[in-house]
């Protein structure tokens, strides 16, 4: 019996050692195992006060405390039992929050590897990962579908957790319950992607949208600025710029090793132009699309460039009379722009017209873009949209290469200058978001963006299925998006639930699992009238607001804080994502309340200017200036003002 037990720990240890492998290489996980462990006490106190022990708070208080303290004691004195039961927590909870598999086509972009000192083990998990996917996916190939079905149903367990919606000001959290299949295989020889499986959960209507009381939504405001990428980011800066502008070889040794462009053997001197995309290729790119690949294209350009050039005919040159003289503003665009544009696995080159057409029709001299590893139909887009200088870099090494610029090199003419950006904008990862918090202030950006969001407000004329495709169309956009709903009609609320597990259970992977991921997060809100969706809709100030109801017009006037608003069943929001005219880059997390989307403004700089052609017709300004001087006790200010005064002279 000891020697098993001693089998046990050993396994017990050399797993958790697995797990927390790939929870440190993984941030995205790491952040939500981070997240569940304060909501860990919590769920345990909910149980507890379920059982009916809610008389006795102090009791229970006490027992948490010694509970804390007990792991503690553990901790320092190494006892491997809390690592082993925690270890089994960690796996749970991966289970429960991420609905895929830990296999790199599970997830919407490559997983970062910033840091210079990990690319050896990096390097070694990445043929790992592909041996074993292929190993799965050869297995996959060749498995009985019957016998798969029996042998999972022999050896999956099912446990019962909760998702939980944090509410600001409201310690008790809501909770709903959901079953997930866990699938564990006893095979050590025979266990893929480091002896973990991801459980599919299997949603029964009601728990995709689990419906809250209106008086549990609260504003939940958020740091946009993710604190491991952060610091990664700044990693990334200090290896790539050093003091002044980036240094293009460093640049290309960054780029290389986290997937930006494809490693070369070849002497630095040859590698300069490597993170530059040419014209002509772009070019070619464009005119080897399909005839309905191009038109689309366009269309989508013309649309985007009418509506920012609209925009920037809105404000003009202005002056006014003053005493003596004239005062007014005037409007012109900043010289360089830099515009982001996810890639990769996803290209977004709808992403690409958004900022770089905008940044045209602004009247910005030189518009720079980057996205890394570009598709064919990026390259086009970045073609049509009229960008001057294309990076083929991404994340933080691309924003810090636009902020700071490249200086051309004297003894190195296939290094490639690139200038300094005035203004960065556009939609990325929390790297690149990271990498904005840095630059900003050094020069503009648009705005440090979280996770993406749609809130519908609708009422029983509303298409319950047009609903779910419109939630679940954002939902995959993201494991941490977010989908609301709210409405004054329960039977819609049941409808609109049905509808989204029938449209989930027949969508493609990975958006399936992105999606199911996403919906953790979301939830429904059966209010008494239209008045009070609006009234929380304002609260929390959504990305994306879209009116379903009988008067959608008159709902929408009532509205006053959102990103974009889409008004009525026809106007999906998908279609202002590609290309109906306004920007689809747009304020999330709150931040709606106070500010807008991407438009032509970021790029412009309204700049004020006075003149006085008679000296004697200002002289009750200047006695205005000096009066007021002396009494915010500025004796130089006074003085200066004096001077322009006909009676002191």
């Amino acid at each position: 019996q000891q020697q098993q037990q001693q089998q046990q720990q050993q396994h017990n240890i050399e797993q958790r050692s697995e797990i927390d492998e790939i929870v440190e290489t993984n941030p995205i996980i790491k952040n939500c195992i981070k997240d569940c462990d304060d909501e860990n006490d919590i769920n345990k106190h909910e149980k507890q006060r379920k059982m009916g022990d809610n008389n006795d708070k102090e009791m229970l208080m006490k027992n948490m405390q010694s509970c804390n303290e007990t792991k503690q004691n553990h901790a320092k004195n190494g006892d491997n039992s809390i690592q082993e039961q925690k270890g089994d927590d960690i796996k749970q909870r991966i289970n429960l929050s991420f609905k895929y598999q830990l296999r790199d086509d599970s997830f919407h972009a490559p997983i970062p590897q910033t840091f210079p000192t990990y690319q050896a083990c990096m390097e070694e998990q990445q043929k790992q990962q592909q041996q074993q996917k292929q190993q799965y996916d050869n297995k996959q190939h060749s498995k009985d579908e019957t016998s798969s079905s029996k042998s999972i149903h022999k050896s999956n367990t099912t446990t019962k957790s909760t998702t939980t919606i944090h509410d600001r000001g409201d310690s008790t959290p809501f909770q709903t319950e959901y079953t997930s299949n866990d699938t564990t295989n006893t095979n050590t020889n025979n266990q893929n992607y480091k002896s973990i499986k991801m459980s599919t959960t299997t949603y029964t209507k009601g728990e995709l949208l689990p419906v809250i009381d209106p008086s549990r939504v609260r504003l939940e405001i958020k740091d946009p600025v993710d604190e491991g990428a952060l610091v990664q980011a700044k990693e990334i800066f200090q290896t790539i710029r050093g003091s002044g502008s980036v240094c293009p070889t460093k640049l290309i040794e960054v780029a290389e090793r986290l997937g930006d462009i494809p490693k070369q053997e070849e002497p630095a001197e040859s590698n300069g132009c490597r993170y530059i995309i040419s014209a002509e290729e772009c070019k070619k790119a464009f005119e080897d699309l399909s005839e309905e690949e191009r038109s689309s294209l366009v269309n989508i350009h013309a649309r985007v460039k009418a509506f920012a050039e609209a925009q920037r005919a809105s404000v003009r040159d202005t002056e006014i009379d003053i005493p003596g003289g004239k005062a007014g503003h005037t409007v012109s665009p900043c010289k360089a722009a830099g515009c982001y544009a996810p890639g990769g696995r996803y290209p977004l080159p709808s992403s690409v017209i958004m900022t770089a057409v905008t940044a045209k029709a602004a009247g910005c001299e030189t518009v720079i873009l980057a996205s890394p590893r570009p598709a064919k139909i990026t390259k086009a887009a970045a073609y049509i949209s009229g960008a001057d200088l294309f990076l083929c870099v991404g994340g933080a090494q691309a924003i810090a290469t636009m902020a700071y610029g490249i200086e051309p090199s004297s003894t190195n003419t296939s290094i490639l200058p690139v200038p300094r950006c005035d203004v960065i904008v556009g939609p990325g990862n929390k790297w690149v978001t990271a990498a904005k918090s840095i630059v900003q202030g050094y020069c503009g950006i648009d705005m440090l963006a979280g996770p993406s969001e749609v809130l519908v407000i609708c009422d029983k004329t509303a298409n319950p299925r047009i609903i779910a495709a419109d939630l679940i169309a954002q939902a995959e956009h993201d494991v941490v998006a977010r989908a609301i709903l709210l409405s004054d009609d329960k039977h819609t609320i049941k409808c609109v639930e049905e509808e989204v597990a029938r449209q989930l259970h027949s969508l493609p992977e990975p958006n399936k699992s992105t999606a199911q991921a996403a919906f953790t997060h979301s939830f429904a809100v059966l209010c008494d009238t239209i008045d009070q969706c609006i009234a929380i809709s304002d609260d929390i100030a959504p990305e994306h607001l879209e009116i379903q109801t009988a008067n959608p017009q008159t709902i929408a006037n009532k509205c006053a804080n959102y990103g974009g608003l889409f008004i009525g069943t026809h106007a999906a929001e998908v279609l202002g994502d590609y290309g109906a005219g306004p920007n689809h880059t747009l304020p999330t997390g709150g931040t709606g309340r106070y500010t807008g989307g991407l438009s032509v403004f970021n790029f412009l700089r309204i700049r004020t200017w006075m003149r006085v052609d008679d000296a004697t017709q200002s002289q009750n300004m200047v006695q205005d200036s000096i009066t007021m001087a002396r009494l915010e006790g500025l004796e130089g200010h006074a003085r200066a003002a004096e001077l322009r005064s006909l009676d002191k002279s």
